[in-house]
């Protein structure tokens, strides 16, 4: 593949060579650079800017939602490109999937999609430069090498910075093939560095999608209906006599009122004389678990997982075990409501605010608008926070449907009450577990029936104890709802764990084994037996177990007062294994300490892995003790944090302990893997402290004696 680099008058577009991942081919792209550059600048891709003076410029590219990839990402370039980091300047990069491969908040895919391309990228610039000081010198490159934003002659000791280097650099033809550093050479990666809007963020400089303002705009709110029900009729006379408004608009379910101000706009649309009818049968929590009830006692025609015939060895069992859990709905409960800015004119969108999902974005705006997804220009603020619900495209749509028909800039600002009952929740669902035991006193089978709401798989079939069980089978049952669901964070992990690890820990007691034993031998069957295929790795699941048994002085049960549960799972390429000590008195449930073992591979940035470790651990505690959020005829009766509990300080654990396995793998996902565990190491303690086994979520509707 040839390749150029680009004037001041144009920009570069990344392409992957086949099979390399390597994003070195290049095109103009208009204006996205223009005459913007000096004629000294050095852009050897879309990575990386260095000007005359030495400062370099690393775009962060996904989008920023607290788990930290605006500092990860561009650390992976600047440490192939032997970058001084104190001379960095980390900027957000718009939407362009023509620039960039994934531009996407999700899946803790982040660091993993980008492990190798970004490395190239750096690496290649370095090349680069390298090449630009060898001829500038007239030495043979090999005796030249980087270090610390300088490219230094060997033998003489000369050395030029990136800076000096910039405009040379920009006339050289990229390579084709890299040469990545040794890992043994890192100084960035695997180092602790601040993240880059820290101080912005503390002093209060740092802007969210929220905060947008651009001349002329207007606040807008919307009137939605509740689930189940259609606009029948709007009288918006009242709501156009409210100072400040200055527009009413309208389209299929919704009314907009557009204001001068937040404050005016929710005045107005408080105004508006609505009248409501039955679209379908508005549903409730009641009807949905009466329904899952019948559903998770039926077998179903096509099972997710089918390992030998646990029927036949449930029926023929010395004992059988058996155990119903019940997942409520969840809100997202992001800090910073939806909210999204759109300008609409001729025929062209300009869109900007928080979204975990910028293309889906454009996409589905371009849709809506009937108009090229080449017109629609999306910018990515800073995020207050996602955990999937920013993952729908439905407030940034409203936005443009409304500066479409209003002929106006708008901000939509959601209140937390049109979230809490307007949103995408995780799934409400019920899980039935059966376990027989044989004349051997071993797990011989287990049998798992799922149904959830607009879920057509509520499982993770393949999880442990998957493979280690001869006979082992997953059901798994969808009730169709008009109560719309969505990614919650880590997706089905975030219930599964509860359940199949309680469940274990359940089995274990029967056994009269100590739980953490039982693990490590249902292991060792996965191993040696290998019941079905093992889709989760053996070695690094036995790792992290017996890590955070270690950590945790597994086995010292009542010391002080304190109950020790524990609980292990694999999401998202990590290995997570987790001991909660908990103490249970007066009926109140206090978590004092998490041990947290993880194997993520390769940790990039070890102060933002901790980050995102803790704020997942706090997370799953909050919502395991307190979150449920309930449906009476589609309304939701929890509207916000008075009737819907977060986690507050005196909840939280006074300290949380992680170890990371050393590894040169490479990274695998963290802003969701330590999560899901943490709830079964939670009531997990909970049984060892009280006896009673927790079934049903949240912990705070269970009474302890």
């Amino acid at each position: 593949m040839s390749t150029t680099f680009v004037s001041r008058r144009s920009f570069l577009k990344v392409s992957a060579l086949a099979g390399g991942g390597f994003m070195l081919g290049f095109h103009a792209i208009g204006k996205a650079m223009d005459n913007t550059l000096a004629e000294d600048v050095f852009v050897p891709n879309a990575f990386i800017k260095i000007d005359a003076t030495g400062i370099v410029t690393l775009m962060a590219p996904n989008p920023e939602v607290g788990q930290g990839v605006k500092t990860a990402l561009p650390m992976l370039v600047a440490e192939e490109l032997n970058v001084n980091w104190n001379t960095v300047v980390v900027e957000q990069a718009p939407l362009n999937t023509k620039l960039y491969e994934r531009q996407v908040a999700g899946g803790s895919g982040s660091i993993r999609s980008s492990w190798e391309s970004f490395r190239k990228a750096g690496a290649a610039a370095r090349q680069l430069l390298t090449e630009a000081a060898a001829k500038t010198w007239n030495v043979n490159v090999a005796d030249c090498y980087s270090e610390n934003s300088f490219i230094i002659h060997k033998p003489s000791g000369k050395k030029l910075g990136y800076g000096e280097l910039a405009s040379k650099a920009a006339t050289l033809t990229p390579p084709v093939e890299v040469t990545l550093k040794d890992p043994k050479e890192y100084t960035i990666i695997g180092q602790r560095i601040r993240n880059v809007d820290t101080k912005s963020i503390v002093t209060g400089k740092a802007l969210y999608g929220i905060d947008t303002k651009r001349e002329g705009m207007l606040y807008a709110m919307v009137a939605r209906p509740v689930f189940g029900k259609k606009l029948k009729s709007v009288d918006d006379s009242g709501a156009r006599a409210v100072q400040g408004v200055k527009n009413v608009v309208r389209w299929e379910n919704r009314i907009a009122v557009l204001a001068t101000s937040t404050w005016a706009a929710k005045k107005g649309r408080d105004a508006l004389k609505l009248e409501w009818e039955d679209d379908t049968k508005p549903e409730s929590t009641r009807d949905h678990q009466e329904a899952f009830k019948k559903l998770i006692q039926q077998k179903h025609d096509a099972p997710k997982r089918n390992d030998g015939d646990a029927e036949k060895a449930i029926t023929g069992a010395t004992k059988v075990l058996e155990s119903t859990f019940e997942a409520p709905f969840l809100p997202h409960a992001s800090m910073e409501p939806m909210n999204f800015f759109a300008d609409v004119r001729d025929g062209k969108a300009i869109l900007f605010g928080p979204t975990q999902t910028p293309a889906r974005t454009r996409t589905e705006v371009a849709k809506v608008l009937k108009i090229a997804e080449e017109n629609v220009e999306v910018g990515m603020s800073r995020q207050g926070g996602g955990f999937g619900r920013r993952l729908q495209a439905d407030y940034s749509v409203e936005a443009a449907m409304i500066s479409s028909l209003a002929q106006a800039p708008v901000n939509v600002i959601w209140t937390r009450e049109d979230d809490m009952e307007g949103g995408f929740y995780r799934p409400t669902g019920m899980y039935r577990y059966r376990a027989a035991i044989n004349e051997k006193n071993e797990l011989d089978a287990w049998y798992l029936i799922a149904a959830a709401g607009n879920q057509p798989n509520a499982t993770r079939e393949n999880s442990f104890p998957a493979g280690a069980v001869p006979n082992f089978r997953v059901d798994s049952h969808n009730l169709e709802s008009n109560i719309s669901i969505g990614p919650w964070r880590a997706p089905n992990h975030n219930f599964i764990a509860f359940t199949e690890e309680t469940f274990i820990d359940e089995i274990a007691t029967a056994l009269k084994k100590d739980p953490v034993a039982f693990r490590l031998e249902l292991l060792d069957r996965a191993k040696n037996n290998k019941f079905g295929t093992v889709a989760y790795d053996i070695e690094k699941y036995r790792g992290v177990i017996k890590l955070a048994a270690e950590m945790g002085n597994w086995g010292e049960q009542g010391k002080n007062g304190i109950y020790k549960g524990f609980g292990a799972h694999f999401s998202f390429g990590a290995y997570v294994a987790q001991v909660a000590d908990v103490s249970v008195s007066g009926g109140k449930v206090r978590v004092h300490k998490v041990y947290c073992a993880v194997d993520c591979g390769r940790v990039i940035n070890p102060s933002g892995a901790e980050n995102q470790i803790e704020g997942g651990i706090i997370d799953g505690i909050g919502h395991a003790l307190f979150g449920e959020l309930t449906f009476e005829k589609g309304v939701a009766q929890q509207k916000n944090f008075n009737s819907y509990r977060l986690i507050r300080m005196p909840d939280a654990p006074l300290e949380i302990e992680t170890r990371f396995i050393q590894s040169d793998a490479s990274p695998q996902g963290l802003g969701e893997p330590c999560l899901p565990p943490v709830i079964p190491a939670v009531t997990n303690a909970i049984f060892a402290a009280t006896g009673q086994r927790v079934k049903r979520l949240p912990v705070s509707l269970m009474t302890f004696l």
